[in-house]
């Protein structure tokens, strides 16, 4: 597969995380040109000098819960790199862990501003410029928490994946007539610094989720990396709505 997104541009929001880090260098080591989206500019530029020897790299600041920004966010990568043709809208947050009656109004509005607002504003800008470039490949991030599964204490999270599940497949049946595909990818637990719970370590965490994951262990970053690849490429050409979920059978 080396080299099936030779001259592709690829934004990738929530940039800086563990699973968008781990999918900015397979897609850069296939040929496509990353750019990097999130809050921290900072970070942003960390990570890309982290990840440059694996291509190219680049980066631009935005929070996905601005329309301005967004909008900004997209027009720029289109104005660096003359267009814009796969998308991976992965930024995201749990949120306050808490049951709904003693979930605080505040809490839930961040979880759903930056879930599924984020995801909205961000396909809204996305499949503009695609339209205008001959289509495209959007990925959004869910979750198997969510319309596959539930936990207690996380109702806000699981019903903004569960949105963004919905959102996906409303979405492709609107736009794959512009020839843009939109798919999502339903993660369990992986090895990223969101499956952390505060002070926990790797080895203790493992220990906490392996046993109720079939497969035995939490899933690898690269490993969800190789499925937003997948949805994004001309393999999965006829894969239109499809909510794909990876989680090691924690939800089957």
């Amino acid at each position: 597969m080396s080299g099936n997104f030779d001259a592709k541009t690829v934004l990738i929001t929530g940039g800086a995380g563990g699973i968008a880090q781990a999918t900015a260098r397979a897609f850069a080591e296939q040929g496509a040109t990353v750019v990097l989206a999130g809050r921290d500019g900072d970070r942003l530029a960390q990570v890309a000098a982290e990840l440059s020897d694996a291509g190219k790299i680049d980066w631009v600041t935005a929070d996905v819960t601005v329309d301005s920004e967004v909008e900004a966010m997209v027009a720029e990568v289109v104005r660096r790199h003359g267009g814009l043709d796969v998308a991976f809208n992965n930024a995201g947050i749990f949120g306050a862990a808490a049951p709904v009656g003693d979930l605080e109004v505040n809490a839930w509005r961040q979880v759903m501003d930056v879930n599924v607002t984020g995801v909205f504003l961000s396909m809204k800008h996305e499949i503009a410029a695609m339209r205008g470039n001959g289509g495209g490949a959007i990925v959004n991030m869910a979750s198997n928490i969510g319309s596959h599964g539930r936990r207690p204490g996380l109702a806000a999270y699981a019903a903004s994946k569960a949105a963004v599940s919905v959102l996906t497949r409303a979405a492709a049946l609107d736009h794959i007539g512009d020839g843009i595909r939109i798919n999502a990818v339903s993660p369990g637990a992986t090895d990223a610094p969101m499956s952390l719970r505060p002070g926990e370590s790797r080895e203790d965490r493992d220990a906490r989720l392996a046993p109720i994951i079939p497969v035995g262990r939490v899933g690898e970053a690269a490993e969800i990396a190789a499925a937003v690849l997948w949805l994004a490429g001309g393999e999965s050409s006829f894969v239109v709505g499809h909510d794909l979920v990876i989680d090691g059978g924690a939800t089957a």
